[in-house]
């Protein structure tokens, strides 16, 4: 009986350390996001600010017209590969956090009597 009794309180530790863990990968990893959020709307700003410079200087009706598809055309395949990246470090951040949980997990799965949930 005491022999369980430890084991559950060695548990009790450990999940506390995995939380800890857990925390800590959160932060970082939302850190990392909104660092790359940041640089992107600072991108965008520059992006924006050389795009009414060329407006400016446009000539004619086409000139417009090609200033505001190249535009377009870059912004959007800039913004793609942001929600990509975006969608990838919220991945890896994910992953990050479950691999503590899940070691816990099986520890508790080895505690004779313990029965996961379905």
């Amino acid at each position: 009986m005491t022999n369980k009794f430890d084991e559950v309180q060695k548990l009790g530790k450990e999940q506390l350390e995995t939380a800890s863990s857990v925390a800590a990968s959160l932060a970082k990893g939302l850190q990392t996001i909104a660092a790359e959020t940041t640089d992107f709307s600072k991108e965008s700003l520059e992006a924006n600010a050389a795009y009414l410079e060329k407006l400016l200087t446009a000539k004619s009706l086409e000139d417009l017209i090609q200033i505001q598809s190249e535009y377009a055309k870059s912004n959007y395949e800039r913004f793609v590969a942001q929600a990509a990246k975006i969608g990838e470090l919220y991945s890896r951040l994910a992953k990050d956090v479950s691999k503590p949980a899940e070691a816990v997990l099986s520890k508790l799965q080895t505690i004779d009597g313990f029965k996961a949930p379905d």
